[in-house]
């Protein structure tokens, strides 16, 4: 990385929606100047800051912003729902508006308030093996993996597993199995859930790039998709997380999230720290 395409003392934001923490980096106005060794480093909880994603807002020639989303290990993201729900609050508040859009790899997002919580539409699933993606042509209601989990993509890829007891469930090992395995091409996320009743589901989740995470926002979406395809639950259900409650709603038009978000502190990178990249 070249230091004279980073600022010095370069200003971010530390939000999170129930316990998924983002770094929010504003780049409206300049190239987008988030890279996998940037991103890495601000992601290292020890020597950085630390977050589950990475958040960058760039001027859009199409929507209210663009937003792109890094991993802490340097990859990219290609959707992260609770980080769209932290930045479409950021939006809401600073223009006053009742709704705004965001252009994501996903597509162009809507983000509305919803009293003290905001909603997001995370567009619609995608549900073909070429759309998750996985490696080749399976039934993705019952992947050919133990435990049958379903396939769901919403701008990254799902695979979700219904259990019964959910704190029986050893996720790291599991969850870090299937994220690799050779069906998907592009790793996945890896949902744990169990169905309460027909509107109630309690989800843990290993992110891709990440790990254990205390939520996530687009696997909160797809697991809601994966318990209604397979007939366990309503399209409309509120969901439990390891860092608290989401409503999630599959309408027509996509699936809704609506969840509380939270600024934590606004700071600045120091140019030592940055010259060290």
């Amino acid at each position: 990385m070249q230091q004279e395409t980073l600022p010095s003392n370069l200003p971010f934001l530390k939000m999170h929606g129930l316990g998924n923490d983002f770094v929010i980096i504003d780049s409206r106005g300049r190239e987008a100047i988030v890279t996998p060794e940037l991103a890495k480093a601000i992601g290292d909880r020890h020597r950085g800051v630390g977050f589950d994603q990475l958040a960058e807002i760039r001027t859009s020639s199409s929507a209210d912003i663009d937003l792109d989303f890094w991993n802490s290990d340097g990859s990219r993201a290609g959707a992260c729902g609770n980080a769209t729900r932290c930045v479409g609050r950021l939006m809401l508040d600073e223009t006053g508006k009742d709704e705004v859009t965001i252009r994501t790899e996903r597509g162009i997002l809507i983000a509305r308030r919803a009293g003290d919580e905001v909603s997001v539409n995370m567009g619609h699933p995608q549900r073909m093996w070429d759309e998750v993606p996985l490696s080749h042509p399976v039934d993705t209601d019952f992947l050919p993996l133990e435990g049958e989990p379903v396939a769901v993509g919403m701008g990254n890829p799902h695979a979700v597993f219904f259990v019964d007891d959910i704190q029986k469930v050893d996720v790291p090992n599991w969850g870090k199995k299937v994220e690799y395995d050779p069906l998907f091409p592009q790793r996945t996320n890896v949902e744990f859930a169990e169905v309460r009743a027909r509107d109630e589901i309690r989800m843990r989740v290993w992110e891709r790039g990440t790990g254990i995470t205390l939520a996530c926002g687009s696997g909160a979406c797809a697991t809601a998709v994966a318990a209604s395809v397979r007939g366990l639950t309503d399209r409309k259900v509120r969901m439990e997380v390891d860092g608290g409650w989401l409503t999630l709603d599959w309408r027509d038009d996509g699936v809704w999230m609506t969840g509380p978000t939270q600024l934590v502190f606004k700071a600045e990178f120091d140019t030592s720290f940055l010259e060290r990249i």
